[in-house]
């Protein structure tokens, strides 16, 4: 026997939440395939039963003031007393959230399509008297048209209405990693908190990684409030240096200096040159993936180490006789050869040279303090140098960051020994002495 939920035959359960169920149905009437979110009211908890009520009552009367082909239209509600359901849009498409991962970043012209046509979405919905208040990835679905549609008004702000006597006003709704400064504060809401998540959002797509982290709450309520924001196109080399001030406006924490409305957020992203194409940004990260997996520097590197050395690291090729570090300079420039040869060399003598999958530059970096260049670097012949952005990387994973240290300390003392050998077989033949702990002999008294 088919299950319904009211008329609606479900088809299949596409999710569960906290305190609902979302089922794949078809309307008998249209024939078309809805989704609906099922909330069961408890007898055990009345205040939850009371809260969720509230929060079911929130998002039918805000969603159906809502017309934007960027949210996720709503066709029908329902309450009962045990139960109530929302029969909304069905959306056959991903969560945000699948692509935040820094293996799975979406290519860049495709992060501005989809953040700004959410600008404009959340633009609309302010003109309507509504803030969401819990933007997150979650709650953005993608259909196959890279076309976002928000979902889940919950918890919705309803402007319209006295926020003193708003109930639904409440400390500790939104996420904590996209909430706003003024949101932790549980000051006074606008547009403006939304468009704050969004640029959180937009700047975990583009780089896998939030920007602000911390080990626990407490910590990262403070970086929100405090903390400047890290440069995007430091931890995203391949970015257009255009996304910093437009992201750093986004994240204001001062409210006058934020973006007024989404419209204005939308307009600057449209501003942004594209640097890659879709197919060419996919072929060319698995390529680059693939080739970084055969080379020996990063054998002990995990794969989403890897995708993230990808997104702080520019390829350059490099022609003949070209200086990549230089004596005397004061950086902290290092990479790894991915192909060809170099030379290194000091006070004009050559003492060594490196081929493909070696380090260069290293010891710049490892250096608590000194950046000076004692060597300098030359390629012998057309070169592949990878070279890793050091201000990226101090902003990394600590994972990340961790397996550079290791790795680079390996290589530091595997060179250092290499040293040493060649020292001694030029050196004179040294002291023979004895054990320590045997056969000593004492000075006399």
């Amino acid at each position: 026997m088919t299950q319904t939920i009211g008329k609606y035959e479900v088809i299949r359960t596409l999710g569960k939440g906290a305190t609902a169920v979302v089922y794949l149905a078809r309307d008998p009437g249209s024939q078309r395939e809805v989704a609906v979110k099922l909330i069961q009211f408890g007898d055990d908890n009345a205040a939850m039963s009371r809260r969720l009520r509230k929060l079911f009552q929130t998002e039918d009367s805000i969603g159906r003031r809502l017309d934007h082909p960027n949210i996720v239209k709503l066709y029908d509600a329902v309450i009962e007393p045990e139960r109530a359901y929302l029969v909304m849009e069905f959306i056959d498409g991903t969560a945000l959230d699948h692509y935040c991962a820094i293996n799975r970043l979406l290519p860049m012209h495709r992060v501005i399509g989809i953040i700004f046509k959410c600008c404009l979405a959340l633009d609309h919905a302010f003109r309507q008297g509504v803030v969401h208040r819990d933007i997150k990835p979650a709650n953005i679905l993608i259909d196959a048209d890279d076309n976002p549609k928000i979902t889940d008004f919950g918890l919705a702000l309803n402007l319209h209405k006295d926020m003193n006597r708003d109930s639904t006003f409440v400390m500790g709704v939104g996420s904590p990693a996209y909430m706003s400064p003024e949101q932790i504060k549980n000051y006074p809401l606008n547009q403006k908190t939304d468009l704050y998540s969004l640029g959180v959002l937009l700047f975990q797509l583009l780089t896998g990684r939030l920007p602000f982290r911390a080990n626990n709450q407490g910590a990262l309520v403070y970086k929100i409030i405090n903390a400047d924001t890290p440069s995007v196109c430091a931890l995203n080399p391949n970015l257009p240096s255009g996304l910093d001030p437009i992201i750093k406006k986004a994240l204001e924490k001062d409210l006058y200096s934020r973006y007024r409305n989404g419209a204005e957020f939308a307009k600057d992203l449209s501003t942004v040159r594209y640097q890659m194409f879709d197919e060419d940004a996919v072929v060319q990260d698995t390529t680059h993936f693939e080739r970084l997996r055969r080379i020996e520097f990063f054998t002990e590197f995990e794969d989403i180490e890897l995708w993230e050395v990808l997104r702080i690291s520019v390829w350059r090729e490099v022609a003949e006789k070209v200086v990549l570090i230089r004596e005397g300079d004061k950086n902290r420039v290092f990479g790894v050869l991915l192909g060809g040869f170099v030379e290194v060399s000091v006070g004009g003598k050559a003492i060594c040279r490196l081929g493909t999958g070696e380090v260069v530059g290293e010891m710049a970096y490892l250096h608590p303090s000194d950046t000076t260049r004692f060597c300098s670097v030359v390629t012998l012949e057309p070169t592949l140098f990878l070279e890793i952005n050091s201000a990226a990387l101090e902003l990394s994973s600590d994972e990340l960051h961790e397996r550079f240290q290791k790795t680079l300390v390996s290589r530091v003392l595997g060179r250092l020994r290499d040293a040493n050998q060649a020292l001694a077989e030029r050196g004179p033949s040294a002291v023979q002495g004895s054990r320590a702990g045997c056969d000593l002999e004492l000075a006399p008294p």
